[in-house]
């Protein structure tokens, strides 16, 4: 864990509540690389040194609590994940510990987010001291990004879809952006991904 980066003072705040309604069965226990959706997510997170790592669960909690079982990964209940992606921002943010300066919110399905990335974002945001930093893929904004402990408030008052997102266009400005590779913002959606990205892992870790 690379605490040079961290410095324990970064909290991570991964999405995992979601129904995989589109896949048809738990996309967070789907095999790519040797190990599941879920724990490849979970390791590229504490690799990158976030600490403490709050994993927002809700459909299947307890088989999502129980694949967590024996990793310093803290699972946190949505009870209203059914209402979409925000209401786990909100749950996540608001489990952040005080004393954070920043979280960095990711989602469990993008397995071609990488430590190093969080890491460079992180250390881009500090070097910055903006209030946040955001990934970008092309055209596309999406996580993994970085949200400065003063806007946890935003984050929390927020309601209705797209809140994160809000928050970012209030900011727009003000943001630090650092772009990836569009390939990288590959997620599983639907069964056809499962091939293509499984792929792509498999190319990413050979070229690693």
């Amino acid at each position: 864990m690379n605490r040079s980066i961290a410095a324990a003072d970064i909290a991570g705040v991964l999405l995992a509540a979601g129904m995989s309604t589109r896949m048809g069965r738990n996309k967070l226990f789907l095999e790519l690389g040797g190990e599941t959706v879920l724990r490849r997510a979970v390791s590229v997170a504490l690799a990158a040194g976030l600490d403490p790592l709050l994993v927002v669960v809700g459909h299947e909690a307890d088989r999502v609590r129980a694949a967590l079982a024996g990793t310093p990964a803290r699972p946190v209940v949505n009870p209203d994940y059914a209402r979409g992606l925000n209401t786990s921002l909100r749950t996540g943010i608001d489990a952040v510990p005080d004393g954070a300066s920043a979280a960095v919110v990711m989602l469990a399905d993008m397995p071609l987010i990488d430590a190093a990335m969080i890491q460079t974002l992180v250390a881009r945001w500090r070097e910055a001291g903006a209030p946040l930093a955001i990934s970008r893929f092309g055209d596309v904004v999406a996580p993994p990004i970085v949200y400065g402990a003063p806007l946890f408030a935003e984050l929390r008052a927020l309601d209705g879809d797209g809140c994160g997102k809000a928050v970012i266009k209030r900011h727009r400005g003000q943001e630090i952006a650092v772009d990836w590779p569009a390939a990288c913002l590959a997620d599983l959606d639907v069964p056809e991904d499962l091939a293509r990205v499984a792929s792509a892992v498999a190319g990413a870790e050979v070229r690693g």
